[in-house]
């Protein structure tokens, strides 16, 4: 009867301008499908080229890679017998397309570029794209020689049309389009297009993944039909993650589920459905039926060829699954490991360094770093022979196979504790026994020396020595003095990052980790050129309240009792002196706001784009019942001073694991200037007038300006 379609789509893990690994992956994905019986293949965005591209997408090269890896899939026999559908930037009349080229036996069947473009937080596609905005409308394409010479043809459809097989209608989505308020897949629906298919660049955010099942999932369950999602994964080259979820879908309900994080650079999801279970679900929906009647057809391609075959009466069909989400604690387990690896593997360096504080946001690192030498084993165990051969160039062993987590930690990661007079014994033994159980190369150093020189030269220079204010200096002389010590640490960090190996007899440099939280970083709690300054920062996306939860995450799932200890001592820099050798310095006091409060600021600040006037009036409905308006005008004057203050702070912020919609990062996804006026005298005027007639109408008198 030829009923029922055998589909493949996947999630590979692409990188910028990487085209032979690329097309390498591309051609495993396509015999991966064609292996199991699939007659369509669906890959992600642009990944012929790699998503990250950025301003490269400008250069002709990029262009003409492109166009060489399309060559060299269009002549392969591997793609014979399989429409493949793949993403590459097309310059069409001197204007650049993201499109999805979709060809079949060495035959291009048509070129269908981007509708809606995603142009808000970490996407800037409208700086080298642009959106074809003409629906339902093709124009001939001409294609370049390098291409002619393979195919025979001149010219192809472009533009918004869609593919009639032998048995189905087929219709293309990219990424953004299921997003939108428009998303094609209604009309292309109502049209008659059975089968959605979309190539997604969907980056890894905390609590996110569900929000794309359930628009996949929405897409089909009031129109009918079967959607076809394929993503990128992993790290192309920047700051974020690409998390896969490949799924396949069919009238409201999964039927194949793809990994969220793992580090298979290709997984390939194949799917049976029958095409009759489409036709009788739209059937009994008389809306969808009326409004089809009235629709505006598009243009069909017609494709002399069949995803079914004429006896699939036996053939076996999928069917509906549940699907399994992570919770946040194992995303932040997984997600950054997975990052980590890509990173460490593809910048061909031979482990980490970490500056091990005893802190929760150390620790915090040194576990992600650990789950990561866990994920490595488990592929390895699993037959990944690319993460075993990767493995084994990182540790310079041909014959190594990680099998033991804490045997591969102690090879690759270095964990180091800085002491200093005002350091305490207590996060000396903290750090110290999480590294042993983590496995870790440790190293415990005391920077009094270092300090010593670099104030004494002040000293000689100036004829001043500065005190800390516990001895009578001033707060400027107070934090001068903290400063130093932090700056030493990243001198230091550096140092040991470099030749930490070679006084060990190894090959090889270490990466420097970061691990300033995003909390710390919208405030601003932390010292310009210190330890917040390494090579890249896998929790830098994360809020203080999640840290604490994947610390007690760790506990339960690895084992790692040391933590505990971490998690009840409250947070301290420990750069002031000791009072009686405890620490009498805490984050909080320093900051004069918890890191609870800093969560919200952060979400209103940028999530709900609030200045503020508008935060506080949030605020004074949100907290009615533990501030006065007043104490509200108070803490949010208090919060906007000190973030404006230290913005400056982020135009040199590591680069960071990008997990949270509220990040400060500067360099792409929060673009402000960082130098403010920072009394914000017009703002907190307007917040003064309001709590005066709030106090008005609540009877109180008022008898001192508000702070």
């Amino acid at each position: 009867m030829g009923r029922a379609v055998t589909v493949a789509t996947c999630a590979l893990n692409q990188w910028a301008l990487d085209f032979e690994g690329n097309l390498e992956r591309i051609f495993r994905s396509i015999d991966i499908a064609k292996s199991r019986g699939a007659r369509y293949r669906l890959g992600p965005e642009l990944e012929i080229c790699g998503y990250g591209c950025s301003d490269h997408y400008y250069e002709s090269d990029t262009l003409l890679h492109s166009f060489q890896v399309l060559a060299k899939l269009l002549e392969s026999p591997a793609t014979e017998d399989i429409i493949c559908d793949v993403g590459m930037p097309v310059l069409h009349r001197n204007v650049r397309y993201n499109c999805r080229v979709i060809f079949l036996n060495k035959k291009i069947l048509l070129i269908r570029p981007k509708i809606s473009l995603a142009n808000a937080g970490n996407y800037r596609e409208l700086r080298w794209f642009t959106p074809w905005s003409k629906a339902r409308h093709v124009e001939e394409y001409f294609l370049p020689r390098i291409i002619q010479e393979v195919t025979g043809q001149e010219t192809v459809p472009f533009g918004d049309a869609v593919l009639a097989t032998k048995d189905t209608c087929l219709g293309a989505e990219i990424c953004e389009e299921l997003w939108a308020p428009n998303s094609p897949h209604i009309e292309m629906g109502l049209d008659g297009v059975e089968i959605f298919t979309n190539s997604s660049g969907s980056h890894h955010v905390l609590r996110k993944a569900h929000a794309r099942v359930d628009l996949v999932n929405s897409a089909t369950a009031k129109n009918g039909g079967i959607y076809v999602l394929a993503n990128q994964k992993g790290c192309d080259g920047d700051r974020l993650y690409y998390d896969g979820c490949a799924m396949i879908s069919m009238n409201g309900e999964t039927v194949a589920q793809g990994s969220q994080f793992s580090l298979d650079d290709v997984e390939v999801l194949v799917a049976t459905l029958d095409l009759e279970d489409v036709r009788s679900y739209r059937a009994e929906i008389s809306s969808r039926n009326l409004a089809a009647s009235k629709v505006k057809p598009y243009s069909r391609v017609k494709v002399n060829f069949a995803l079914s075959c004429s006896d699939d009466v036996a053939v076996p069909m999928c069917v509906p699954i549940q699907w399994r989400h992570h919770s946040p604690e194992e995303e932040i387990s997984l997600g950054p490991a997975c990052w980590l690896w890509d990173y460490l593997r593809r910048s061909k360096q031979s482990g980490f360094l970490l500056p091990l504080s005893g802190g929760i946001d150390s620790s915090a690192t040194a576990c992600i770093v650990y789950s990561m030498c866990h994920q490595v084993c488990l592929a390895v165990r699993n037959g990944n022979a690319d993460v075993l051969a990767d493995a084994r160039r990182i540790v310079n062993d041909e014959t190594y196979v990680p099998e033991d987590p804490r045997e591969f930690c102690k090879r690759i990661f270095t964990t180091c504790y800085m002491a200093s007079e005002n350091s305490s014994q207590d996060t000396c033994n903290r750090a110290k026994l999480l590294a042993e159980q983590i496995g870790s190369y440790h190293i415990n150093l005391n920077i009094d020396a270092a300090v010593k020189a670099i104030v004494g030269i002040f000293s000689v220079v100036t004829g001043r020595m500065p005190r800390f204010s516990v001895y009578g200096g001033s707060s400027r002389e107070n934090l001068a003095l903290q400063n130093v010590q932090a700056r030493i640490r990243m001198v230091l960090a550096y140092l040991f990052a470099q030749l930490t190996l070679w006084t060990r007899g190894m090959p090889g440099g270490l990466l420097v980790l970061g691990s300033a939280n995003v909390d710390e970083s919208l405030r601003g709690y932390l010292t310009k050129y210190d330890c917040s300054s390494a090579d890249i920062n896998p929790i830098g996306g994360i809020s203080k309240t999640d840290l604490k939860n994947f610390i007690q995450y760790c506990i339960e799932n690895f084992q790692l009792t040391a933590l505990r200890s971490i998690m009840s001592a409250p947070p301290t820099a420990e750069l002031e002196p000791l009072v009686d050798g405890q620490v009498a310095q805490t984050d909080e006091a320093d900051m004069g706001m918890t890191y609870a409060e800093l969560s919200i600021y952060g979400k209103l600040r940028k999530i709900a784009k609030a200045g503020p006037y508008s935060m506080f009036c949030k605020l004074i409905n949100m907290w009615k019942e533990i501030c006065t308006p007043r104490e509200v005008a108070s803490k949010v004057k208090h919060f906007f001073r000190m973030y404006s203050i230290n913005r400056h702070k982020m135009t040199t912020l590591t680069p960071s694991y990008h997990a949270e919609n509220y990040s400060p990062d500067d360099n792409r996804f929060d673009l402000r200037p960082f130098l403010y006026n920072t009394t914000w005298s017009w703002q907190f005027r307007c917040i003064d007038k309001q709590v005066s007639k709030l106090e008005k109408k609540e009877g109180i008198s008022l008898v001192e300006d508000v702070d």
